[in-house]
């Protein structure tokens, strides 16, 4: 996820105007930045058990694809992060999808490769932008090509993903080249099925109705809040504590803010895990035993959950707020409990 843009490039940048021109082989996408704030969390686990899944078939990729909709199968890491095969101008590329960053980002040290350009005199967006109190440069991406679906003239945060990578080292898997973050994920009205390992796009805003293919009998429905920042919060409560919990599918696991957890005077262990954010250091990964965690009308009994500080990732007063956001609704919960995000309706379902 990717936090604290500060208010005056809040105010200042824009990506242009957002345009209903979604098209079945070109996207032109203009998803404005002028409201983005958020945290590029996905990074940060450095031992994992393994969880890595298989790609699903090329013949159920291919019957998956409908028109007006395009099919991904997803890949997950080690690292409990849900990964789809792209191109960058022509280039092959593993994007995580990250539904805590609203802005979509590139590694550093992957700008050369995939031949991003810089921002021109001329462009009406920014240069830089800030992210958790440092700039970092923004470039285009002359065509994104997620599938069938390509995205003319990207732009994207440049971003040190070191973490991650110095993780898949460790882990033996590969590396990521950047994050697929809500500028694409909203105007394309995405569904990402966390369980089945699966990333529908609408290619074609005209077609009435959400992507094809799923069943949604048996699970419960929990509205997703989506804040200025483009951050996607759901209602729930901490062993009765009502609270909001970010959906974020860049966070390995769910972790709980810090504060919080010492506020309802739960107990923690100490891990040797570790996590870490775009410009912030890592920080040591405590574990609490949550009672009941509530999602919506999920019940979730006898849970262990991360514990951290989660100062300098949500800002606002969201922390304090009132219900307060008690930290991060992670990978292993969405997966667990078959999560599917309907970015199109809004809505979380979880079983």
């Amino acid at each position: 996820m990717i936090e604290n843009l500060d208010r005056r490039t809040k105010r200042t940048l824009s990506w242009r105007q957002n345009r209903a021109i979604l098209a079945p082989v070109s996207v032109a996408n203009h998803f404005p930045l002028a409201r983005k704030a958020a945290s590029i969390f996905l990074a940060g686990l450095l031992v994992a058990p393994p969880i890595f899944g298989a790609l699903p078939s090329a013949r159920e990729d291919r019957h998956s694809k409908l028109p007006q909709f395009e099919a991904l199968p997803l890949v997950r890491s080690r690292q409990n992060h849900l990964v789809v095969r792209a191109y960058i101008n022509g280039r092959p590329a593993w994007l995580g999808v990250d539904s805590g960053a609203p802005v979509s980002a590139i590694a550093l040290d992957r700008r050369e490769h995939f031949r991003l350009t810089q921002i021109t005199a001329k462009s009406n967006l920014p240069a830089r932008i800030q992210i958790n109190g440092a700039f970092n440069n923004v470039a285009i991406a002359r065509e994104l090509r997620l599938g069938g679906l390509s995205l003319v003239d990207e732009p994207v945060v440049v971003v040190d993903l070191g973490s991650s990578t110095r993780a898949a080292r460790l882990l033996d898997e590969q590396e990521i080249d950047g994050i697929i973050g809500a500028d694409i994920l909203f105007p394309t009205k995405a569904v990402l099925d966390c369980q089945r390992g699966l990333l529908i796009l609408k290619t074609d805003q005209d077609v009435v109705g959400s992507a094809p293919g799923f069943d949604r009998r048996g699970f419960q429905a929990v509205p997703i809040q989506v804040s200025d920042g483009f951050n996607l919060y759901v209602n729930g409560s901490i062993n009765g504590e009502p609270a909001r919990l970010m959906v974020d599918t860049g966070s390995f696991a769910t972790l709980l803010h810090r504060s919080f957890v010492r506020r309802m005077r739960i107990a923690t262990r100490e891990t040797a895990f570790s996590s870490t954010a775009v410009n912030l250091k890592e920080r040591g990964v405590r574990i609490a035993r949550i009672r009941k965690l509530s999602v919506g009308s999920v019940d979730i009994i006898g849970k262990e959950v991360g514990v951290i500080d989660l100062e300098g990732l949500i800002h606002d007063g969201l922390l304090r707020g009132s219900p307060p956001v008690a930290g991060l609704l992670g990978g292993e919960i969405l997966n667990r409990h078959h999560g599917i995000i309907d970015f199109g309706t809004r809505t979380l379902y979880l079983k």
